[in-house]
């Protein structure tokens, strides 16, 4: 009998945060890195505080990072995990341990933070 693989799972992480990144992480990048703190079509205001804190205490807007975060971690994770075969690093128990783990750790600090946050 075949053993069970929990690969579909990281997998279905890997490229839901994937597509999340190809989608958003461009768009993330340019609003947070450039047009804000430049004032390029954006208001200096726009990324203030007091808005930011009351759209991550918004259900919508909280599930929206909440998802950003995780997902971009699990498709890190799993990239990394990925790479380290090139590098020399055997794919063994530790190293899943270690990148699968702090994609989880990441998870969890971000559900944490979020609820902690309140509504």
């Amino acid at each position: 009998m075949k053993k069970r693989s929990n690969a579909p799972f990281f997998w279905l992480l890997f490229g839901a945060g994937g597509m999340l990144s190809a989608l958003l992480g461009s768009a993330l990048v340019i609003i947070t890195g450039l047009a804000t703190p430049l004032d390029v079509g954006l208001h200096r205001d726009f990324m203030s505080y007091p808005r930011m804190l009351a759209f991550s205490q918004n259900i919508i807007g909280k599930g929206f990072v909440f998802v950003v975060i995780a997902l971009f971690a699990w498709h890190a994770a799993h990239r990394i995990f990925h790479s380290l075969h090139d590098v020399g690093i055997p794919h063994g128990t530790p190293s899943k341990l270690v990148c699968y783990g702090s994609a989880f750790v990441m998870t969890l600090v971000a559900a944490f933070s979020l609820l902690r946050i309140g509504f």
